[in-house]
């Protein structure tokens, strides 16, 4: 008897440990830094658009740049800093959600190296270039093995092509948010051979801040609808660039 209990309590803990591994969920951000010098913007302060320095970028370190936001949320932790065997990428960061067992992996690329780091991202949205992160007792696994990707910065495919493995490896399920300007035109030829699902992308021209990365996330993480997630989008933009709030539903939309 005693031994049967004691099999019992084994198989419970290993179902528990298995929902526990189950329920950790990854998101990957791709920055491309603001870059006054090597991309085709329209010039920022060049405190902002300096694409060589994260602390300061206006994607990255500025009030509204993913590594501040996302620092000053009361939503997400910033747990760890990790050194990137990448030396396109100058500054990698982990951040864990306070109320659920997500993850995000923030990486800010040198801006004069955004032609890479779009096609970092897109080779990601068809589940090639998995790699782990350990964290605690975890390994976590980006790249394309990310249940969520976002690009975040200029849409340099407005200037370039890019040439890359994009045909989509698997059929796991990969949904993708692109920040840029009209990232729904640029980006679309590219998302029909990875086959993610565009969760968030754009319209027209739009800042790329972080807030409205936030709160699609935010959605994602509540299993909500495309739609709602959209919704999410577009009120937090209205709520910051106060550009009305049937502007903003028309910039940020879902699907194709």
């Amino acid at each position: 008897m005693k031994k049967l209990l004691l099999l019992l309590s084994v198989i419970v803990c290993l179902a528990f440990s298995k929902s526990d591994e189950d329920a950790v969920k990854t998101i990957h951000v791709f920055v491309a830094l603001c870059d006054n010098d090597n991309q085709g913007i329209v010039p920022v302060p060049s405190k902002l658009g300096n694409g060589q320095d994260p602390k300061n970028n206006l994607y990255w370190g500025a009030l509204y740049g993913v590594k501040t936001h996302f620092k000053n949320s009361k939503d997400w932790t910033l747990v760890k800093t990790i050194k990137s065997d990448n030396p396109k990428i100058l500054e990698r960061l982990l951040f864990k959600h306070k109320k659920s067992n997500i993850y995000l992996l923030a990486d800010a690329y040198d801006g004069k190296y955004i032609k890479q780091t779009t096609i970092d991202f897109l080779e990601a949205t068809s589940g090639r270039n998995e790699f782990s992160v350990l964290y605690s007792d975890k390994t976590l696994s980006f790249g394309g093995k990310s249940g969520l990707l976002a690009y975040v910065g200029h849409d340099g495919l407005m200037e370039f092509n890019v040439d890359g493995n994009f045909t989509q490896l698997n059929t796991t399920k990969r949904d993708a948010i692109i920040l840029a300007c009209i990232s729904k035109q640029y980006f679309k030829p590219y998302l029909e051979k990875t086959k993610a699902n565009p969760l968030v992308w754009t319209t027209g021209l739009m800042a790329p801040e972080a807030y409205t990365l936030k709160s699609a996330i935010d959605g994602w993480i509540m299993d909500e609808s495309d739609s709602q997630i959209a919704e999410r989008a577009a009120q937090a933009y209205h709520k910051y660039q106060k550009c009305g709030i049937k502007g903003a539903r028309r910039l940020l939309v879902s699907g194709y």
